[in-house]
């Protein structure tokens, strides 16, 4: 078992000093990114968090649920330099990965192809554009679990989008938004 060098509060920091990570304070990024962890109960297995960025919400995850295993996915190589050495630093090697591609080119991969229990995301990108990268990724019975903005946006899931991938109905969490692979 790895052990921690450093506190996700100073990885976390450190990336926010480096640009990898916006203003808020630390604090309350580590609080919302907690907000996945109630969606995330009764999932075991594999988890992605695609467009990782400095790590949120994957670190944390990965922190507080040490049975998962994660895989931290950004597009941006410097980004994933550092997320690395987080990674490390945490003592977190032993159940988390991290991969610089993108979501399409994992989808392609037999390992990755289908092989997720659950799928997270932050801030990826647009509401369809977020379903439509992780739907390859997860298994039958999976989870996408995505942030939501603070103000609820009835429009924001289109329901023929939603059947067209094999998701049910969103539920809604504080904060995020559960979608369940249906077919």
């Amino acid at each position: 078992m790895a052990v921690a060098r450093r506190t996700l509060f100073d990885v976390l920091e450190e990336a926010q000093r480096l640009g990898a990570l916006g203003p808020r304070p630390i604090t309350e990024v580590i609080e919302h990114a907690r907000q996945f962890l109630p969606a995330l109960e009764h999932v075991s297995g594999r988890v992605v968090d695609i467009g990782t960025g400095a790590g949120i919400p994957g670190l944390v995850i990965a922190q507080d649920r040490p049975d998962l295993l994660i895989t931290l996915v950004d597009r941006r190589q410097t980004r994933i330099d550092a997320l690395q050495r987080a990674v490390i630093a945490l003592g977190l090697q032993d159940r988390a990965t991290v991969l610089c591609t993108t979501t399409q080119a994992m989808a392609r991969e037999t390992a990755h192809n289908g092989v997720y229990s659950a799928a997270v995301s932050r801030g990826f990108g647009s509401p369809v554009d977020t379903l439509e990268a992780v739907r390859p990724l997860l298994m039958l019975g999976g989870w996408a679990v995505v942030s939501e903005p603070p103000i609820k946006q009835t429009t924001r899931w289109p329901d023929d989008v939603l059947g067209r991938l094999g998701f049910a109905t969103p539920l809604y969490l504080q904060g995020i938004a559960m979608f369940h692979v249906e077919h």
